[in-house]
């Protein structure tokens, strides 16, 4: 899978990301500007020792994306969007775009993608969930619906000797 930021603003999001992206072995797309730097300390925490497990690339802004990608099929998340994230059948190196903190993907590059533009159902009230929990809502998404193809599907038990 491959989760694309576009314009992310908090480094800890994007460590947090970084990490859930490394523990399901998804590619990472930071696209410029970010809004914090690549050598951030909180960002660096967020991910904890997990960077080595992740493919980050980084792209100058999204049409640098588009054209180093091949304008792929892009699932949009966005609280605009009219299918919710569970109506779209996920193949195995989907692309799945994530906007910035406080303004979400701009309308000019959702118009272009109205029918991969998905969404998290929640209450009226609630303005949108934090950007950390709705990748990993929707990443699981999409690999439960690939069976969790490559990831480890039973966990073991430790024995301790008391």
């Amino acid at each position: 899978m491959n989760i694309v930021l576009l314009e992310p603003e908090i480094p800890q999001n994007t460590g947090n990301i970084a990490r859930t992206c490394a523990a399901t072995g998804s590619t990472l797309h930071l696209i410029k500007p970010l809004g914090f730097s690549i050598e951030d300390k909180y960002l660096k925490r967020a991910g904890l020792d997990y960077w080595n497990l992740v493919d980050v690339f980084l792209y100058d802004n999204y049409e640098d994306f588009m054209v180093k990608q091949g304008a792929p099929k892009i699932y949009m998340a966005t609280t605009k969007a009219r299918h919710k994230y569970t109506d779209v059948a996920y193949d195995k190196d989907s692309f799945i775009m994530f906007g910035k903190e406080t303004a979400g993907i701009p309308e000019e590059i959702l118009k272009d993608h109205d029918e991969t533009c998905i969404r998290i159902p929640m209450i009226s009230d609630a303005r949108s969930l934090n950007l950390s929990n709705s990748v990993a809502i929707i990443l699981y998404e999409a690999l439960r619906q690939n069976q969790f193809d490559h990831l480890l599907k039973e966990g073991q038990l430790t024995k301790y000797s008391w």
